[in-house]
């Protein structure tokens, strides 16, 4: 099942990503500012004002963002379980709420 994972930072608790390798950005990044980061962006979205393959190619710490945030094919069992839960929730074309996850939080557009 195809599916998109987005921006920006990362949890405080993450060490590290491609883009801070060293942990610099997100040990100074509280959970907070992350949320309130990305519900500006979701709503951004979801009005159309923002494209959310621009914007998780510009934000996302994930290494997906070199594919505009699209992770691919993925089964249960592969993702962690808040994930993978909100992504096998998701209708085609719905795109989630704020997702935490162990290793961050996520907005997620379901694209298949």
């Amino acid at each position: 099942m195809p599916c998109t994972v987005a921006p920006p930072a990362h949890l405080q608790g993450r060490p590290c990503s491609w883009k801070d390798p060293n942990g610099r950005i997100i040990s100074n990044t509280t959970r907070d500012a992350t949320v309130t980061q990305l519900k500006s962006l979701h709503d951004d979205i979801l009005s159309r004002k923002s494209n959310f393959d621009e914007v998780a190619s510009r934000l996302s710490d994930c290494s997906s963002t070199k594919h505009s945030g699209d992770l691919g094919p993925f089964g249960r069992g592969k993702m962690q379980k808040p994930f993978e839960d909100a992504t096998f929730a998701l209708k085609f074309g719905e795109v989630s709420d704020i997702v935490d996850s162990d290793s961050c939080v996520h907005i997620i557009p379901q694209t298949a």
